[in-house]
């Protein structure tokens, strides 16, 4: 049996530590961020952790 390709545009935008959680941008900070209250626009500086549920299902197309 072959071995599976990964999807090219998941591994873009998600990376796995070495405890093998997922880590993810968080979303919203190309544009339109001037009306953001600077509350929001310091949380979306830092990456997200990705729950357990949707990492489960995104570890096997990685």
């Amino acid at each position: 049996m072959p071995k599976l390709k990964t999807y090219k545009a998941l591994t873009k935008r998600v990376r796995k530590t070495k405890q093998g959680k997922l880590i993810a941008r968080s979303k919203g900070q190309d544009h339109f961020n001037t009306r953001e209250t600077g509350k929001t626009k310091r949380n979306k500086r830092s990456d997200n952790k990705l729950s357990k549920t949707i990492s489960k299902s995104l570890k096997n197309y990685l």
